[in-house]
């Protein structure tokens, strides 16, 4: 069984900053892409950022330059560094990735990211 671990939102006020982790455990190999998306209320759930087992990087237009994504690949680990967060970055954010050589899929919980001042 493979577990998505999340860790790392909370409230924060617009203009600060928040790091998502998401750590994979179990019975998990062959991991590629790892990546973060996002649902807000009454919403799809839409691509953040993703990231290749190389290191390539894709975000979405309305976080480029504000959000970094990096990944362990020792720990089987993925980030989610938010800088000068806005109120529109209020969402459910969950941990994505893509296991087995391509062959399996696996979301995290979600974890609340809310941004007000």
């Amino acid at each position: 069984q493979v577990q998505l671990v999340e860790s790392g939102g909370g409230l924060v006020q617009p203009g600060e900053s928040l790091r998502l982790s998401c750590a994979a455990s179990g019975s998990i190999f062959g991991i590629g892409d790892m990546g973060w998306y996002r649902q807000a209320p009454g919403k799809e759930r839409d691509l953040v950022a993703n990231i290749r087992r190389g290191g390539s990087t894709n975000y979405a237009d309305s976080v480029k330059g504000r959000f970094t994504i990096s990944r362990d690949n020792a720990k089987n680990t993925v980030y989610l560094q938010m800088n000068s967060l806005e109120p529109e970055d209020t969402a459910l954010y969950y941990c994505h990735l893509i296991g087995g050589w391509g062959t399996r899929e696996y979301w995290g919980q979600g974890t609340q990211v809310t941004v007000s001042s």
